[in-house]
């Protein structure tokens, strides 16, 4: 099917602008599922014997490979371009513009955090126009089932991990207490909103952290759809009632979207 496809051909290579569109081209050709020469030209208008010179350049530079019985794949290239672009990736740097969008349009406080360990590391933070400041800043930890982006960044756990986690934020620790604020939020009933929360994609922080206080959050996720990090939307409750809540679960859905397109992830 490949036949002659690890013939060199670098120095028959044709040159320029055009070329090197083709040639990713034929990357983004096999990355969707091309795996011959004839499919791969029919899907970048090119003839075979051009394909075949283009294609057996990036097989001999290791961005494609050709294995038997199934054709052409990519490459560990990519792979390890990938994984350098991943760690080299300024995440902060990238959010900013999203950040910036979000504060402007609702005049709330924006937060950018990761998760570090069992808590929330907040790593940007745009204060909001109304009302007080909030205790959270930058390089500030706190407990990720507490607080609304910390729970964005738990939707792929597990029920386990949930309570696991939930526990932990308990004053003392301890299966049989509860949150102080919440007399009423109890192990059953956190674990049924975060089974909501896993169906939207979304997460809130009903006062559970700070009296007072309540955000939306989403969840941000990277080419392999892990969550990374997590952004939210907080104000004090006379500027973040439920309504208002419920209105902005699709913007900051939307912007988290958006900000993982940036990271790699496939919307």
């Amino acid at each position: 099917m490949q036949e002659n496809a690890h013939t060199p051909a670098k120095d028959t290579a044709p040159t320029g602008t055009q070329t090197l569109l083709r040639g990713l081209g034929v990357v983004q050709a096999v990355a969707a599922g091309a795996r011959d020469l004839k499919e791969i030209a029919r899907r970048i208008g090119t003839t075979r014997s051009t394909t075949h010179r283009l294609a057996s350049c990036l097989v001999d530079e290791r961005y494609l490979r050709v294995v038997p019985q199934v054709g052409y794949l990519l490459g560990p290239k990519l792979i390890e371009l990938g994984f350098q672009a991943r760690e080299e990736l300024p995440l902060v740097t990238l959010a900013i513009p999203y950040l910036d969008e979000l504060s402007a349009l609702t005049g709330d406080t924006i937060h950018l955090a990761i998760r570090e360990y069992d808590d929330v590391l907040y790593l940007h933070k745009n204060p909001g126009r109304y009302g007080p400041e909030m205790r959270s800043r930058v390089g500030h930890r706190m407990p990720l089932a507490r607080t609304g982006v910390g729970k964005a960044m738990l939707l792929d756990d597990s029920a386990e991990e949930w309570r696991r986690l939930y526990e932990a934020s308990l004053p003392e620790g301890g299966k049989n207490q509860q949150w102080p604020q919440h007399p009423e939020q109890s192990w059953a009933q956190f674990e049924q909103r975060m089974r909501e929360y896993v169906v939207g994609g979304y997460a809130f922080d009903l006062e559970d952290n700070e009296p007072s206080i309540r955000c939306v959050a989403a969840p941000v996720r990277d080419a392999s759809r892990r969550i990374v990090a997590g952004i939210s939307i907080a104000s004090t409750v006379p500027y973040m009632p439920l309504e208002k809540m419920a209105e902005l679960i699709p913007v900051i859905k939307q912007v988290a979207a958006r900000l993982s397109a940036e990271l790699g992830a496939k919307t």
